[in-house]
Order: structure tokens, then C-alpha cells, then sequence
């Protein structure tokens, strides 16, 4: 905090600035001569501003410069303003140089470090010997000059400040004036003043990320990871990935408020609102509901009975605007759906940002880096005692920015993640943590490098526990984690794998120098060796319905020259993709002999994760299998919200809308029913002028 206070009024430029302060050179005081500030030594007794709603009341008419006491009427002959043009419409020039355009909104939206116009109308052609005037943009209750919430341009070139500001025309009467915002100033909503020898008048408008630390120089990456509001998410497992598609609608009416709300709500200090690094990881945490009263609450139960179901989101419109509007936040959500309201945040307030995917994620709950996975002595898991986890999926967002706070290099794309999985800082939130950071195993920046680079690297350790309770690692799985990373790709509605951003190849002197290196940091890795076990089993990759019955073929094989006699547990088990399970519904215990390179099958009646494990004397061995059911061929739907949907039965549902911009786009449609979850589609039109 400064120890200079601010005042109820825009306060005039220093003499000569702070080493904090926006400018480099000294700024001279506006012409409107207001008093100078009163300082205090010490702590000022003025609160940091942290609502972008709130505006220091500045009276619309305030008289200077006239001889006799401050408040006289002005003498005739005073320069005036009579109007102020903001060229705010969609099809002027502000908002198609800015790519603002498609903003569902009447206020004027700009980019930083890119110059605007307006257009000052006078009473009076404008004199500049004679007539003095600056344009003063203020944004919270305590605009003061050296935190740079309080910002006066001037239209000379001998007297400038912070912002540049300069005349491109002038016409009869009316004045158009150039601003350049700095590229690195404060994102939010500012009020704008024209500061003249008589009346102020006053204006609004907002400045978004843009040519800063923020500019993404690929206009392709650009194009996509701003301006593009329509996605695919990608889901499912490894070897079977499914598309969500998601309207991030980051330009509708109401969500650039809703985003501004948010970093209200989360009493962030106006001040710190230029650098993208607080900005996105203070967002992390306000995304989701779990410490802040963020937007949303998460909800893996499957019980969603007090909100929406996780998998009936089309967009991230509805939310945002309910909860700007209601202050509550709102239910439900699961990762893909905090990524994908992350990824509106982002894009609307000027971040380039994208959807990622990382199949078979571990969630390192000990923090050990390393995924632990602790047996029963029959070589069944331990549920109770082991905390950690792989996801079959997780999705969390990547934003583009420079990271002045880490060595060169550990810029660009940058991990954040709003869903709430471990605590950081005392928060639930995590990032931004540096993509080339977590490839090149520096997992000592900040923020939260560790915890994701476990999510793609970590080890999966198995340990049997004996009876006196002591573990044995039996078994350490070093390429299950992180199989494939997936994002849209640009322009197009198809998969990009960007697995080779996050990691070195399988295997390659490379990828043994960054685990090298992450274990200078503190990543536990076991590297005991495992004697090779001479007998395999094989699990087979079925495609089921839901509701009917299907044979479970389970084939081991010997291949040694010896007979083998295996103990075998059989588990089945109904998991969320987050690896929970749900209820175990299947445990078998066979015993089955296998002659001298020989194989042989065990078949199981069952009605979804499969676990195999086979003990051969004393060494043990873990399968696991998913089998997803395909959509069903005979089922009644119920609670659907038309009732009843029989067997067999098609339904057409017709609705109207109007569409607010011409182009390409899509219609998405979801069935939100308890018995059916993840049925949804999309068509794809074209909207002509």
C-alpha cells in the first residue's frame, strides 16, 4: 500500500513519479488544477479499492481556472463540451480495430497498449494556444495517479503521460483525440472525464488484455484462443475418446459484467488487475465454490437433485449470468465443466486460452509425486488406504502470457485449473504453472509446477500390505500416467495432440534428464527391480449395451516350461471416470491351473472397471480393464422432463431463437435424464446477413 493517500477526487499527476509509478518520465498535473493530495506518513487511511463497481463521485459540472474563488460560474468565452462520441457501435472503428465487435454490448471495449479515438464536440472551434483540456480515465472508489487508477491524457506532445494521447483530426468544432492504453494497465471498467476550463463530462467504457503479456503472436492461435466461441472438449478414455461440444459465448450480453463481478466478489485489489498472472490465479480460485463462494459447485456423487447435472451444460453463458445475478454460486459441475467456464473467462477478458484434455491423470493426493496403490495381501486394492487416484480423464485450462517472475523462457502457454482437487496456498486452485517448466522437470516454479507435472509424469506404485501392516512395492507402472494430451485444433473441429508440449518421449535420453532433474526437486521415484513374472493374463476390450448381460473372458498364460497353479481375484466395479469407486457388484476368487507354456481361459457372467490379480508363489500382478456401455437398445427413460420417453420412441422438440451475429456456428442440444446421462448433439448452420 502507498503512504500517500487518495482522494475523493482523481488526484493530479506527480511532479516527478516513484520508481512504482506507470510513467518514466515526470507527468504534469492536469488543467484542471485541483488542489494537491494531503499525505499521511505510514499506512493510508484510504481502503484498498477492490470493486470495479464502485466510481469515485466526481460532480458532472465543477468550475476552475475562473478568477475569484473555486465554484464561480466561468466567464464567457470558456471553451465547453458539448458532446462527447465514444464510437462505441459495432460497426465503427474502435470496435472492428479492437476485434471488439462482437461484444453484446453498447459500452466501448477496447484492447491495452492499441490506440482508440473519440470524437470531443466544443461550443466553440478548439484553440490549442489557448484552450486547455485532458481526457482523465478513473476505475474504483481511490483513483490515485501512482497506482495507476487515475490516469489523465493529454492531446500535446509536450505534455503526456502514462497513456499517450495525441489530435488525429480536427473538424469545425469537434476534436478527434488518438489513446493508447499501457500495455500493461489495469483490465476492468473505467469512467471517463473531460477535464476542460468548465463543465467535466463523463463517459464509460472498458479496456481488455490485448498486445501486452498477454499477445499471443500466431494470429491462426489468435484467432482461435480469443476470439473463437464455440469448442470441442474431449472426454472418455485413452483408447476411446468422446467430444463435448461447449458454447463459451465470452462475447453475450452480460458476460463481460459477469467476469468483472468476479474478480469483485473475490475482493481482488484493483491494482493488481494489469498482470495476468494474479489475475488468472485468483481466478483459479474463484471459479469454484469451495473456500470463496466461487461460481460453482462440484458434485461427483451423481445425485444432482438440488441442481443441473454436470453432463446437461451446453455453454457457460447460463452460469456466469446466474451468478452475477443471484450471488450464489451455482450447481453443478464436474472438471470438463470449470474448464470450460475458465475458458470463457479467460477469452472474454482479452487471455488467450484453450481446453485441455490429459487421459489417465493422477491426482497426487500425498504430494509425494508418485501415484501409490496399496494391495491386501491376496492382491486385491486396498479402497480404504489408498488416497490417491488416476482420472480416467481431466481437463483444465492453458492461458498464453509472458512470466516476468520465472527465468527466460518459462513463458507462453501456462497451466491453470479450477477444479478442486488439492489446496494451494491455502486455496483451492492451481496455476499458473508453466508448461515448459513441467517438460523440462524445473517443478520448483511457481505455481503449483509439482502438482501437475505428477498429473502427467507420475509413477504408479503398487504395494502389497501384510498383515502386521508394513508395504512391500510389488510392481511399478511407468507409462500409464499421461497417455495423451488433447485439445481442439485451430480452425477446424477436429483433435490436436499436444502431448509432445507437456513431455519427452517414452523411454528417450531426454525424458531420463527431466526425471532426473524433477528428483533434484523432491519427485519420489521407486526404482527397485521387479523380477519378470513368467505368467500374464489378458483382459478383452468388449462394446456393451447398458441393461444386458455379457461374458467376461479372462485368458492367463504361462510362459514358462513349469506347471503353475494361480490364485486369482476377480473385482467389478462401477467408477466414475475419476477413478472412485461407486459399488463393487463382481468378486471371485478361482483358483486356476495352467500347464507348461500353455494358456488358459476363466469366463465370468456380468451384468464396469474390471480388476485382475493373480498371485503365482509370491509375486503379484494387476490388471485393470474399463469397459463402457454403449447406448442402450432397450430402455425406458423416466424423469426426462417430458415424463416418460418410451421404449423405442423418437421425440421432436422445437424451439426459437434469434441469432445475434452471422457466420458459422452450432446449436447444441443435451437429454437431461437421470437413467442416461451422457446423450447430447450438435448441428452446424450457417447465419447469413
Amino acid at each position: 500500500m502507498s503512504d500517500q493517500d487518495a482522494p475523493t477526487t482523481p488526484s493530479p499527476a506527480p511532479a516527478a513519479p516513484s520508481p512504482a509509478s506507470v510513467t518514466s518520465s515526470p507527468a504534469p498535473p492536469p488543467p484542471s488544477g485541483r488542489p494537491p493530495k494531503v499525505t499521511n506518513h505510514g499506512r493510508s487511511s484510504v481502503p484498498i479499492s477492490t470493486s470495479n463497481s464502485d466510481f469515485t463521485d466526481i460532480p458532472e459540472t465543477e468550475y476552475f481556472d475562473a478568477p475569484g474563488p473555486r465554484g464561480y460560474p466561468p466567464l464567457t468565452g470558456y471553451i465547453d463540451v458539448s458532446n462527447v462520441d465514444m464510437m462505441r457501435r459495432p460497426n465503427e472503428r474502435n470496435k472492428i480495430e479492437h476485434h471488439t465487435e462482437q461484444y453484446n454490448s453498447d459500452q466501448l471495449i477496447v484492447r491495452r497498449g492499441q490506440e482508440f479515438k473519440i470524437k470531443i464536440d466544443f461550443n466553440r472551434p478548439f484553440n490549442p494556444a489557448e484552450d486547455k483540456f485532458a481526457v482523465e480515465f478513473i476505475i474504483g472508489s481511490s483513483p490515485d495517479y501512482n497506482k495507476g487508477t487515475y490516469i489523465p491524457v493529454f492531446p500535446t506532445a509536450e505534455r503526456q503521460s502514462a497513456w499517450k494521447g495525441r489530435i488525429t483530426d480536427q473538424m469545425g468544432t469537434e476534436v478527434t483525440m488518438g489513446i493508447t492504453p499501457l500495455a500493461n494497465c489495469i483490465v476492468g471498467k473505467y469512467s471517463l472525464y473531460v477535464a476542460v476550463s468548465t463543465p467535466n463530462v463523463h463517459s464509460s467504457f472498458h479496456v481488455l488484455s490485448s498486445g501486452d503479456a498477454v499477445f499471443l503472436n500466431d494470429e491462426r492461435e489468435r484467432e482461435e484462443c480469443v476470439m473463437t466461441e464455440v469448442g470441442i472438449i474431449y472426454h472418455g478414455s485413452f483408447d476411446d475418446v468422446a467430444e463435448r461440444d461447449w458454447n463459451y459465448g465470452q462475447f453475450n450480453y452480460g458476460v463481460l459484467d459477469a467476469c468483472l463481478y468476479i474478480m469483485d466478489r473475490s475482493e481482488m485489489p484493483i491494482t493488481n488487475r494489469g498482470d495476468p498472472v494474479k489475475v488468472t490465479r485468483k481466478a483459479s480460485a474463484m471459479l469454484n465454490a469451495r473456500d470463496d463462494d466461487g461460481v460453482l459447485v462440484g458434485n461427483w456423487s451423481g445425485d444432482y437433485t438440488y441442481g443441473v447435472a454436470p453432463t446437461s451444460w451446453t455453454g457457460s453463458t447460463e452460469i456466469l449470468l446466474t451468478y452475477a445475478s443471484s450471488k450464489m454460486p451455482v450447481c453443478f459441475a464436474q472438471c470438463w465443466v470449470y474448464a470450460a467456464v475458465f475458458n470463457t473467462f479467460l477469452r472474454c477478458l482479452g487471455i488467450p486460452s484453450r481446453v485441455v484434455t490429459n487421459f489417465y491423470s493422477a491426482h497426487d493426493n500425498d504430494g509425494n509425486l508418485k501415484t501409490d496403490i496399496i494391495l491386501h495381501d491376496n492382491g486385491s486394492i486396498d479402497r480404504n488406504r489408498t488416497k490417491d487416484s488416476i482420472w480416467n480423464y481431466h481437463c483444465w485450462n492453458e492461458c498464453y502470457m509472458t512470466r516476468p517472475d520465472l527465468p527466460a523462457g518459462f513463458g507462453g502457454w501456462q497451466v491453470v485449473d479450477a477444479t478442486p482437487q488439492e489446496t494451494s496456498d491455502g486455496m483451492y486452485r492451481c496455476g499458473p504453472a508453466s508448461v515448459q517448466a513441467i517438460k523440462h522437470g524445473q517443478i520448483c516454479y511457481p505455481f503449483d509446477a509439482a502438482f501437475v507435472f505428477a498429473e502427467i509424469n507420475s509413477d504408479v506404485v503398487f504395494y502389497s500390505r501384510s498383515k502386521d501392516g508394513t508395504l512391500q512395492p510389488v510392481k511399478v507402472n511407468r507409462r500409464h500416467v499421461g497417455r495423451m494430451v488433447l485439445t481442439k485444433a485451430l480452425g477446424n473441429m477436429t483433435r490436436r495432440d499436444i502431448t509432445d508440449q507437456y513431455k519427452f518421449s517414452e523411454g528417450s535420453a531426454e525424458e531420463r534428464t527431466v526425471l532426473e532433474k524433477a528428483e533434484e526437486y523432491g519427485c519420489s521415484r521407486d526404482k527397485s527391480d521387479f523380477p519378470v513374472g513368467d505368467v500374464d493374463v489378458i483382459l478383452p476390450s468388449l462394446e456393451i449395451s447398458m441393461g444386458e448381460s455379457f461374458n467376461l473372458t479372462t485368458e492367463f498364460i504361462n510362459r514358462s516350461d513349469k506347471k503353475r497353479t494361480v490364485n486369482v481375484y476377480v473385482s467389478g466395479s462401477v467408477v466414475y471416470y475419476t477413478g472412485v469407486i461407486s459399488s463393487e457388484f463382481l468378486f471371485e476368487t478361482p483358483t486356476v491351473k495352467i500347464g507348461p507354456n500353455k494358456s488358459q481361459h476363466q469366463t465370468t457372467m456380468c451384468l464396469f472397471l474390471f480388476t485382475v490379480g493373480l498371485k503365482v508363489n509370491t509375486n503379484t500382478r494387476v490388471k485393470t480393464k474399463a469397459l463402457c456401455p454403449a447406448d442402450p437398445a432397450h430402455l425406458t427413460l423416466t424423469h426426462c422432463g417430458f415424463s416418460l420417453i418410451p421404449e423405442g420412441a423418437s421425440l421432436t422438440w422445437t424451439e426459437s431463437f434469434s441469432p445475434q451475429r452471422t457466420g458459422l456456428t452450432r446449436v447444441i442440444a443435451t437429454l437431461d435424464c437421470p437413467a442416461l446421462r451422457q446423450v447430447q448433439g450438435q448441428a452446424t448452420f450457417t447465419v447469413n446477413p
